[in-house]
């Protein structure tokens, strides 16, 4: 696959998530109760308070929201890093200090008796680090991302409300339109250099 096909591509998956945005806007309406993964769970997660059990439907939309992008985001790196350096760019085109937690993060994993969530070290390293690939790798991202300096600002502020997402917090009201704005941000970034 060509860049410009690989750049096309993801333009089409973002699309598809800024309709995701619009479906998770804090003015939207409610789709149901959070599905039980297991029927045979029902007994048990009646006995949550209504309060805990409203809140994880609440939340479950950002959660959703940001796997996509965050998922995204990984498969844009991996495939732009695959046809600019071949299958092995991790080994030289990845900071070390994303390197060495990816090992921690592995070996964690690895120690704990489970079962491994991926062969790719790109799922054992943070949002943040993405981040620091993508930056480290300017030279190839440039040319599809409009701007180095926005991108951290960007990346900055998509990492500080992943935490409340993905540790089962609650995002308050001006956190819910922060993310709203930051995703669209993230969009706008991949809109590329802006022609003078």
């Amino acid at each position: 696959m060509s860049s410009k096909e690989l750049v096309e591509l993801y333009l089409l998956k973002c699309a598809s998530l800024k309709i995701a945005v619009a479906e998770v806007s804090p003015n939207s309406s409610r789709d149901g109760r959070l599905a039980v993964v297991d029927e045979s769970l029902s007994p048990f997660i009646s006995q949550f308070s209504a309060e805990v059990r409203d809140n994880a439907d609440e939340m479950a939309k950002y959660y959703k929201l940001f796997y996509m992008l965050e998922n995204d985001t990984r498969q844009l790196i991996d495939d732009t890093l695959t046809e600019a350096y071949g299958q092995n760019w991790w080994d030289e085109h990845v900071p070390q200090n994303v390197k060495e937690e990816y090992k921690l993060n592995q070996q964690r994993e690895s120690d704990a008796g489970v079962s491994s969530r991926s062969e790719n070290p790109l799922h054992y390293i943070s949002f943040g680090q993405l981040g620091e690939i993508i930056r480290a790798n300017w030279d190839i991202f440039g040319g599809m991302l409009s701007n180095q300096k926005a991108l951290g600002r960007v990346m900055f502020g998509l990492n500080m409300l992943r935490g409340p997402i993905a540790h089962c917090g609650v995002l308050a009201e001006d956190e819910i339109e922060r993310l709203m704005l930051t995703v669209k941000d993230w969009f706008r970034l991949l809109e590329g250099p802006k022609q003078k």
